[in-house]
């Protein structure tokens, strides 16, 4: 004898009552719930948005001067080369030319390194220009949630 499955034999409109439904919403609807601000959630992420463009804005305006000024560095090397190998062309004895070298090598170096250190304060400028930009947001964003949570947030006493 074949026993019925209960699993497959099953009727949906015999387990949802929709009476009970309309019951649920209207016990739902009783409770009070903080709705969001959505416009004011926009609105916060558009200014986060604002702030990216910013601070990316000055981070590739801070690269741009940077590889201008490593262009620019680059140009004033080569002419000062040209000038260094004519000095060192010219006739003179051999402790001439050894003291000339080492006066040239002397100043080579202060002149890169003043160069290195140049750019580097122009990418640290840069750079912290960007993350300022980004600190003002947060904390600007963090003082919004403060009053957002202040709203919702019932006050003791």
């Amino acid at each position: 004898m074949a026993t019925k499955n209960p699993f497959l034999d099953f009727d949906p409109t015999k387990f949802f009552d929709m009476n009970r439904l309309t019951d649920f919403q209207k016990a739902f609807t009783e409770f009070k719930l903080p709705s969001p601000d959505f416009e004011g959630v926009v609105a916060a992420q558009r200014r986060n948005v604002e702030a990216i463009v910013a601070a990316n804005q000055l981070a590739v305006e801070g690269y741009q001067a940077v590889a201008r000024r490593q262009a620019e560095i680059i140009r004033q090397s080569l002419e000062e080369t040209s000038t260094i190998i004519s000095e060192l062309m010219t006739p003179g004895t051999p402790e001439d030319k050894v003291a000339k070298q080492a006066a040239l090598v002397k100043a080579s170096f202060e002149k890169a390194s003043a160069n290195l250190k140049e750019l580097s304060e122009l990418v640290a400028k840069s750079n912290s220009e960007a993350a300022e930009v980004l600190s003002k947001r947060v904390k600007e964003s963090i003082e919004e949630l403060q009053g957002v949570l202040a709203k919702v947030t019932p006050k003791k006493g």
